[in-house]
């Protein structure tokens, strides 16, 4: 069908957000007869079937590549210099970009091939750079860096966005042409992400044993990356609030990179023994894990990215306790358990206003389920995936 340059300005394959949506998106045109080949970092696991070719080590430096960063100026250099290389060598057919900076570099690639770009929106990079710290609004640095942004929306032959918040983000924000935006929500495997039955009984109560997971207890359970980007810190001070409050549940916080820091804050908070930290959970192992849930937690910050792990916790028929965002509710609609944007008060009395009330709502996992089958299967986002190369070939 044709050869795919797939541009990952990141460490893939790692088992969080954006990571998975290229994995399936890969897996789906391989599925199709596609060849694709993969350009990320040096770091990063293996993914199944995957041809990843990385960017070499930089001698001395042994921070982890993942979220915003000045030292991904660097990676992001020696990725150029990779993909460019390979482009006067190679022929492919179209070029796949994630990330603003994989944008740019697709683009530069796509004119040397003379094929088109597509370039996968993941959120707003000068909002990604404030959430993490490395930007203040309304500086030069920021102007400057929302003029780069701006100029990379423009590049594309077609952008593809994981929300229709993000699609309105393009068009009103950085007016991108309508005509050139897609959107294409985050999916789930759903065969794989399934709530549990009684025949998964016995594999809970190992695997709670295992982990040190009482019995007696609730379990309020997130998976992700560990950071205050993710609302990590909100998340450990609204479990201080209520248990100090006397709810009893116990919270299992799964991933990684920063698991010492967030234990050493959950001690410092007097709710170690409340908290289970398992570090990182491999993405094929993550269904088994989140069945160990009685509800979900999505504390993350950003008004612009997607929020992918909605959809796995919706398809485990998790009910979910979210800050009250756009891109929230374009996945939970009415179904989700809302708490103030920031506000760690206002996400202990949404947790403990579900935990309450378990029994009832109940319910709402099983209606989060039904509409993750029906909405958010990745063959149907396949499908409509291969609909905007169609149209960027025929332009």
């Amino acid at each position: 069908m044709g050869k795919i340059l797939m541009v990952a300005p990141t460490s893939f394959f790692s088992d969080y957000g954006c990571h998975v949506r290229i994995y399936e998106e890969i897996k789906f045109l391989q599925k199709n007869g596609f060849k694709v080949v993969v350009y990320a970092y040096k770091k990063g696991g293996e993914a199944p079937g995957v041809e990843i070719r990385r960017i070499p080590s930089i001698p001395g430096d042994s921070r982890y590549e993942l979220g915003a960063s000045w030292i991904k100026v660097a990676f992001d250099a020696l990725l150029a210099l990779k993909v460019l290389a390979a482009s006067l060598k190679e022929k492919f057919d179209l070029v796949h970009a994630h990330l603003h900076e994989g944008a740019l570099i697709g683009f530069l690639a796509s004119r040397i091939l003379k094929v088109p770009l597509v370039f996968d929106f993941q959120g707003s990079l000068t909002d990604e750079m404030i959430q993490h710290g490395i930007l203040k609004p309304g500086g030069l640095l920021f102007r400057f860096m929302w003029n780069v942004e701006n100029l990379i929306d423009h590049l594309p032959d077609a952008i593809i966005t994981s929300s229709f918040h993000g699609a309105k983000l393009l068009k009103e924000n950085f007016g991108c042409n309508p005509q050139r935006v897609f959107t294409i929500p985050d999916c789930v495997n759903v065969e794989a992400f399934r709530p549990r039955t009684p025949a998964d009984e016995e594999e809970i109560k190992a695997l709670k044993t295992s982990l040190g997971i009482p019995d007696d207890r609730p379990v309020v359970a997130y998976i992700g990356l560990l950071s205050s980007y993710q609302g990590i810190d909100l998340l450990l001070n609204a479990a201080s609030i209520l248990l100090k409050n006397g709810t009893k549940a116990h919270f299992l916080i799964m991933g990684f990179p920063s698991e010492a820091q967030y234990r050493a804050m959950a001690e410092a908070l007097g709710i170690g023994q409340n908290v289970t930290f398992t570090g990182k959970i491999p993405y094929f192992q993550a269904p088994r894990y989140l069945r160990l849930g009685d509800l979900a937690v999505a504390p993350k910050l950003s008004a612009s990215e997607g929020n992918g792990k909605l959809l796995v916790y919706m398809a485990t028929g998790l009910p979910v306790v979210a800050f009250d965002r756009p891109i929230n509710r374009e996945y939970l609609g009415d179904l989700g358990i809302y708490a103030t944007p920031g506000d760690p008060y206002s996400l202990a009395e949404a947790i403990d206003r579900a935990l309450r009330n378990l029994p009832e709502i109940r319910g709402i996992g099983e209606s989060l389920r039904l509409r993750a089958v029906e909405n958010y299967r990745w063959e149907k986002a396949g499908e409509m995936l291969l609909q905007v190369y169609r149209k960027v070939w025929s332009s």
